[in-house]
């Protein structure tokens, strides 16, 4: 049974709490954390948006858009009524004075509970933000921000942010989210590692030949088109989801479980992150745009029909790199990352190719030897399946075939877990940062990324075109391939 520990009461004020991140996935993710009793009676839900709505208005908003994101086998209406009388709604502009006293109003009575600013807005504003904040004095003891990714463009606005914040707010309550690192997954990739003796002897460049990290998707930029403009695939998803992947998987076993301890031995990994200049980026890199194709049957426009500046034209959708860590323990192992939008199929997963058996004893029929797979899936079906060879049953001589050991999440434990922002949200109430960003990590991340982003700009590496509903451009296929790999694609 999934153990449910009750978090102190608390007021979730999310701004931005008419977007769609907020109606998509922090309402359903709050609600069903109220559906398994974990939220208090007490706790309290404020939006706030620069809309003109009052309390039922914004209900009525939510209460259309919110509930289609709650699956059908977990919707309950009267728990859905009950929780909705948790939400309140306030009027604020953050980039004017207009609604700051209606919101001090609003929390005055309750300044002891803990107090967290969820800020679901555009990077711009969350300066901006904090210090309206503190002009209102909002900022308790109890306080705690939320930052959404991605924070900043690039090292110079990542720095300017985190000091914006950090004039406002201690380290200790700030909270950059990263929603993948709430997922099943990620914390079985912990227990795996650092809770089993099988596999942890085995993980360096003695054993391992390569790392895969692919995040897939099959829809397009849709209304976040001039957003992805402005951002692209490598800022959107690699400098903060694929890196942070990276990371756990490549950081050595912290002295324990804490927050800090963890993410010291993430810093470390950015840091060995072997620098891509404008003179290795064409090789270690690939950049891609999705055009007009089919997806499912049905004909998707490409990527050039759904933007409307010329500027957002000539983002990236699609990014793969070939990724080195200069260390011991990952010398001459290369990491493959990739993601894109409008690919063939939905699938985030991590996938560790272990080195073949240096001699066969086999006889040639008896079938090739494929080496070992660790295969973690993050997406659709959160589990694990570790690929060993084994013997093919039957009479009429010895033939091996690959076997898959599979453990499926749901299959095994048989319950509902919490996805990624219900873990993270609650996280958030606790004070437990261990799943979040810290500051130095941030910066490292950009560090490693600007030099990239410079060396396509100098080298003037536009976009490569790939039709939707494809595995993107046919140099990411090259990228691996030249080193005698494939990509891993069930």
């Amino acid at each position: 049974m999934t153990r449910i520990v009750p978090v102190a009461t608390f007021d979730y004020v999310v701004f931005g709490g008419t977007g769609d991140l907020a109606v998509r996935k922090l309402l359903p993710a709050l609600y069903h954390r109220y559906l398994d009793r974990q939220i208090p009676e007490d706790a309290r839900i404020i939006a706030a948006s620069r809309s003109e709505f009052d309390r039922q208005t914004y209900l009525a908003h939510v209460d259309e858009r919110a509930r289609a994101h709650v699956p059908a086998s977990t919707f309950d209406e009267a728990a859905w009524r009950r929780f909705l009388d948790h939400i309140d709604y306030v009027s604020v502009d953050a980039r004017r004075d207009e609604g700051w006293n209606t919101l001090a109003r609003t929390l005055s009575a309750a300044q002891d509970r803990v107090r967290v600013f969820y800020l679901a807005t555009s990077p711009d504003l969350f300066g901006q933000i904090c210090q309206r904040l503190k002009a209102a004095d909002l900022v308790t003891p109890q306080a705690r921000i939320v930052l959404e990714k991605p924070v900043g463009h690039n090292l110079e606005t990542a720095r300017s942010i985190n000091e914006q914040v950090g004039a406002v707010f201690a380290e200790h309550q700030i909270f950059r989210i990263d929603h993948y690192l709430g997922k099943e997954t990620v914390q079985n990739l912990m227990a795996l590692r650092f809770a089993n003796a099988l596999l942890e002897p085995l993980w360096s460049n003695a054993w391992i030949d390569h790392v895969q990290i692919t995040a897939a998707e099959t829809v397009g930029v849709g209304s976040r088109g001039e957003y992805y403009g402005r951002t692209g695939a490598l800022r959107d998803m690699v400098q903060n989801h694929l890196l942070q992947l990276l990371c756990l998987v490549a950081m050595e076993p912290p002295v324990r479980l804490d927050q800090d301890d963890v993410r010291d031995e993430k810093l470390k990994v950015l840091r060995a992150l072997r620098p891509i200049t404008a003179e290795t980026v064409a090789a270690c890199t690939v950049r891609g745009q999705y055009r007009a194709g089919a997806i499912g049957g049905a004909s998707v426009p490409g990527y050039a029909e759904e933007v409307e500046s010329a500027e957002a034209r000539d983002a990236e959708t699609f990014v793969a790199l070939k990724v080195e860590i200069d260390s011991w323990r990952w010398s001459g192992v290369p990491f493959y990352l990739r993601t894109g939008k409008r690919m063939t199929e939905r699938t985030s997963q991590i996938v560790v190719q272990f080195k073949p058996v240096p001699h066969s004893i086999f006889p040639a029929e008896s079938g090739a030897i494929e080496p070992n797979r660790l295969v973690m899936r993050l997406q659709p079906d959160e589990g694990v399946t570790l690929h060993l060879m084994g013997k093919d049953p039957g009479p009429g001589g010895l033939r091996l075939r690959p076997t898959p050991l599979n453990l499926s999440f749901a299959e095994a434990f048989g319950v509902r877990y919490p996805d990624a922002y219900e873990r993270l949200l609650m996280d958030v109430v606790r004070g437990n940062s261990t799943l979040f960003m810290r500051r130095d990590e941030v910066e490292a991340a950009w560090t490693w990324i600007d030099p990239i982003l410079q060396g396509w700009a100098q080298n003037s590496q536009a976009p490569k075109p790939y039709t939707a509903g494809t595995w993107g451009p046919a140099g990411a296929i090259a990228l691996i391939e030249r080193d005698g790999r494939t990509w891993h694609e069930d």
